[in-house]
């Protein structure tokens, strides 16, 4: 079980106190951690979501929800003790005591995962949801 290594990227973007919110020095020497983007388990950080902060990972494939990737997405929620909560896109939430974990994202050119950094399954996580999701026609080898 891994917890994402992206901590310190994170919390190099953050406002350190309401004392600087109007100084653009600061956010340009808060965002030149910006020039070198991380990743985890390959797939590239993007950025961190809007309203929740989460690190946000792309994944290589577009995707569009269906009622058999809505499943597998289910059963992927499942192996991590998860339910799905469907609201704009599907959020991963721990049935203990409904903490969200993770959430999808398909309403841009490419699918996105966002994750709670300090989870401890949350590396485990993104691998599993970008293999389980990865569109059916990606998987098959032509002949």
């Amino acid at each position: 079980m891994t917890k994402l290594t992206v901590g310190p990227w994170i919390a190099a973007q953050k406002l350190p106190n309401r004392d600087v919110a109007r100084d653009r020095q600061a956010f340009l020497e808060r965002v030149r951690t910006r020039d070198e983007t991380p990743s985890v388990a390959g797939f590239p950080l993007v950025g961190l979501g809007g309203s929740c902060g989460k690190p946000c990972f792309a994944l290589p494939y577009v995707l569009s929800w269906t009622d058999e990737n809505t499943r597998r997405l289910e059963e992927v929620a499942d192996r991590y003790d998860c339910y799905v909560e469907y609201g704009v896109y599907p959020h991963l939430k721990l049935r203990e005591n409904d903490q969200e974990v993770g959430a999808v994202q398909d309403w841009t050119t490419f699918a996105m995962v966002y994750l709670r950094p300090g989870y401890e399954r949350a590396q485990e996580l993104l691998v599993d949801l970008a293999e389980t999701l990865r569109p059916q026609e990606m998987t098959t080898n032509p002949k």
